[in-house]
C-alpha cells in the first residue's frame, strides 16, 4: 500500500531539500535557490542546482535529480521506504502502518537484525568463553584495553564450520537470511557454514549505529589476512567507512585516514578519536565524499611502505577532487600508526599530526623518482614534474614561496620556472572551462543518444514542454486532457509521467510531480526534475501549449497512417525511424 499523501507531505515540509542537502555538500546561495557540487559524481565547477521554491534538485552534469526523498535515496543508498524512514526518524516523526509492507525493506531490517545477534555473540566468545582465548591472547599482544574492546564490539569466530550459523538457526534465523547477511555460504552439498573461522571479528557500524557487517582478521594459519564481508542489502564497501560512526562526534573538523582496522583501533585508544579506515580496499570517489562532509582537512596515515606510498598518492588526488585539503605524516621507525603510538607514545604522535607535511611537499619529493638528477636531461624531467604539481597551487602566495624554493635549490632562474607554472595554469584553466561547459551540457547531450530526441526532436520537446506546462499552469489539467491523449505520446517515459500527472491533479489541486518517487526510479526521477529544470528555457504559455499539442497530434495521426504503435520503446524508435527514412 501506498503511503498516505498527508504523511509525505509532512514529511516533506519537515525536510527541506536545501536543509537535508547541506548536511552532505556546502550549497551556495544563488539568487533565490542554490548550487552545489553534486555528491554523486566527482566535479570542480558546481552544476547541481537546488530549486528552494519547488524543493527540488538536479545535476546538470549526471542527470541526478529528484526531491528530498530522492536525495536521500541516493546519498544513503537506500530503498524509497527506508529513505522516508530515514527523514521521518530526522524529523521525529513516526511512520504509517503501511511502510512495514516492503519485502526488501523487512530483509534489510531482519539482517540488521541478525548482524547484531552475531556481533554480541562474537563478543561474548572473546569476553566470556572457552573458545575465545586465542582472540583474547590476541588483542593483548596488541595491548588493546578491556574499554576498547568493548567501545568496538570486537569479537571472535572459533575455527569451527557451523559455530554461528547453528546458534543463530537456533535463534529463529533461516539459512537464507544467513546467506543474505553474508554470515555464511552454502556448500557444494547444500548445507551452509560460517563465513568467518578462526578470526578475531570488528562490526563494522554505520552512522545510524547499525552493525551492517563484519571484517575478520586472521590469527595464524593460511588464509587472507583480513575477509570482509561482501556486499549484501545493507552493505556498500565503497560506501562506508570503518570507525566513522565515531569520529563523527569529533569537535575538529579533520580525520586521520589509517589503512586498517588496528591502527585505527590503536589511534582512538590513544584518545585521538577522528580516526577512519577504508574497508579492505583503496579509497574511493565515494567514499572522498563522505569524508568531506565531515572534514575541511584529512590526514593520510598509511603505511611507509611502497603500497601504502602508493595509495597515498591515489587518496591525495581523491580528496582533493572532493574539495578536501591533505596532509600525510612521515613515520620514521615505524611502519605505520599502531607501531609508532606503542613505541614513542600518543604525545609524540600528537606532534607528528600536528607537524604532517601538506600534500604539495609529499608530491615534490616524489618528482625526482627514478631521475638522475646530476644529468641535464633528469633536471629538466624533475622540474617539469614540479611545474605541474606548483601549478595545483590556488594561492598565488603560497605558489610563489614553493616556486623560490625550487628554483633556487635547482640553481635555476625563478622567472623561467614561474613562466612554465603560469603556461601549464594557462592551459588547464581553459580545459577546465571546456569541461565545465561539457558537464553542463552532458545531460543534454545524453538525451541525444535517446532515439526519440534524434529522431523526432519536435516531438521529443513538445512532450517535454506539455508535461512543464501542466506542471506551472495545473488551472489547465481540463484543457490539456481534452485536448491531448496520452495515445499521442510518443515515448513510453513521457506518455507515463504525463497519465501519473493528470491522474494525480484530477486528484489533488496542490498534486506534485515530485511526489511519486515510490512509482519511478532515482534515475527516472532525475528526468522529471530536468524537464521542470528545463522549463525556464521552455515556453509554458497557452499559444506553446497549443504548438506542442498540434506537433504530437499530426505526429499521432502520421504514426497511425504507418501502422505504428502508440507508444515507442528505444529500441523500437529506432526500428521505426529506419523504416520511415527508407520510404523517404
Amino acid at each position: 500500500m501506498p503511503l498516505p499523501e498527508e504523511f509525505i507531505s509532512e514529511l516533506k515540509q519537515n525536510n527541506p531539500v536545501e536543509s537535508v542537502m547541506s548536511s552532505y555538500v556546502s550549497l551556495k546561495r544563488s539568487s533565490r535557490d542554490y548550487v552545489c557540487l553534486c555528491p554523486f559524481h566527482s566535479e570542480k565547477t558546481p552544476s547541481c542546482h537546488v530549486n528552494v521554491g519547488k524543493q527540488f534538485f538536479h545535476c546538470f552534469g549526471c542527470g541526478a535529480g529528484g526531491d528530498v526523498i530522492t536525495f536521500v535515496m541516493k546519498a544513503e543508498n537506500l530503498e524509497y521506504i527506508e529513505a522516508v524512514r530515514f527523514l521521518a526518524q530526522r524529523a521525529g516523526m513516526s511512520m504509517p502502518e503501511e511502510a512495514k509492507n516492503n519485502d526488501l525493506s523487512r530483509l534489510k531490517a531482519r539482517i540488521l537484525e541478525i548482524n547484531r545477534m552475531a556481533a554480541r555473540f562474537f563478543n561474548q566468545t572473546l569476553m566470556n568463553d572457552k573458545r575465545g582465548e586465542k582472540g583474547r591472547l590476541y588483542f593483548n599482544s596488541r595491548q588493546l584495553s578491556p574499554k576498547t574492546i568493548t567501545k568496538y564490539g570486537l569479537g571472535y569466530a572459533p575455527d569451527e564450520w557451523r559455530y554461528l550459523t547453528d546458534h543463530l538457526k537456533s535463534q529463529g534465523c533461516t539459512e537464507d537470511e544467513l546467506i543474505a547477511a553474508n554470515l555464511a555460504r552454502r556448500s557444494d552439498k547444500g548445507g551452509i557454514y560460517d563465513s568467518f573461522r578462526d578470526r578475531v571479528m570488528f562490526p563494522i557500524i554505520d552512522l545510524r549505529g547499525n552493525v551492517i557487517a563484519f571484517g575478520g582478521r586472521i590469527i595464524d594459519g593460511e588464509g587472507p589476512k583480513y575477509l570482509n564481508s561482501s556486499d549484501t542489502p545493507v552493505f556498500k564497501k565503497s560506501r562506508n567507512l570503518f570507525s566513522l560512526n565515531f569520529a563523527k562526534r569529533s569537535d575538529e573538523r579533520r580525520l586521520i585516514l589509517c589503512e586498517g582496522y588496528m591502527d585505527v583501533i590503536a589511534v582512538n585508544q590513544a584518545g585521538f578519536e577522528n580516526a577512519v579506515a577504508t574497508l579492505g580496499t583503496a579509497l574511493t570517489p565515494e567514499q572522498a565524499r563522505i569524508m568531506s562532509q565531515y572534514a575541511d582537512e584529512v590526514i593520510i596515515a598509511y603505511d611507509s611502505d611502497g603500497a601504502g606510498q602508493n595509495a597515498t598518492q591515489r587518496a591525495i588526488n581523491l580528496l582533493s577532487e572532493a574539495g578536501v585539503k591533505t596532509r600525510i605524516i612521515k613515520m620514521e621507525d615505524a611502519k605505520d600508526p599502531d607501531e609508532f603510538i606503542k613505541k614513542f607514545g600518543a604525545l609524540r604522535f600528537k606532534k607528528l599530526l600536528d607537524n604532517s607535511d601538506g600534500a604539495i611537499n609529499f608530491r615534490l619529493s616524489k618528482c625526482g623518482n627514478d631521475l638522475d638528477l646530476e644529468s641535464d636531461t633528469g633536471k629538466v624531467e624533475y622540474l617539469k614534474r614540479c611545474s605541474e604539481v606548483l601549478s595545483q597551487i590556488a594561492s598565488p602566495v603560497e605558489r610563489s614561496v614553493y616556486i623560490s624554493r625550487i628554483a633556487k635549490e635547482q640553481g635555476v632562474s625563478r622567472e623561467a620556472l614561474e613562466q612554465q607554472i603560469n603556461s601549464i595554469i594557462r592551459k588547464r584553466t581553459n580545459a577546465q572551462k571546456k569541461q565545465s561547459w561539457n558537464e553542463i551540457r552532458t545531460f543534454s547531450e545524453k538525451r541525444k543518444e535517446d532515439p526519440a530526441a534524434v529522431n523526432f526532436p519536435k516531438e521529443y520537446k513538445a512532450e517535454k514542454g506539455i508535461i512543464a506546462y501542466l506542471c506551472n499552469h495545473p488551472e489547465e489539467l481540463s484543457f490539456v486532457e481534452q485536448s491531448l491523449p496520452s495515445d499521442c505520446f510518443l515515448t513510453e517515459f513521457h506518455k507515463k509521467v504525463y497519465e501519473k500527472l493528470i491522474s494525480g491533479m484530477k486528484l489533488s489541486a496542490d498534486f506534485n510531480i515530485l511526489s511519486l518517487q515510490s512509482e519511478f526510479t532515482a534515475d527516472e526521477m532525475g528526468k522529471i526534475t530536468a524537464v521542470l529544470s528545463e522549463a525556464q528555457s521552455l515556453e509554458t504559455n497557452r499559444a506553446a501549449a497549443e504548438d506542442y499539442i498540434k506537433i504530437l497530434k499530426e505526429r499521432q495521426e502520421n504514426l497511425q497512417s504507418a501502422a505504428a504503435p502508440a507508444a515507442l520503446s528505444d529500441d523500437d524508435f529506432l526500428s521505426l525511424a529506419k523504416k520511415i527514412r527508407s520510404r523517404k
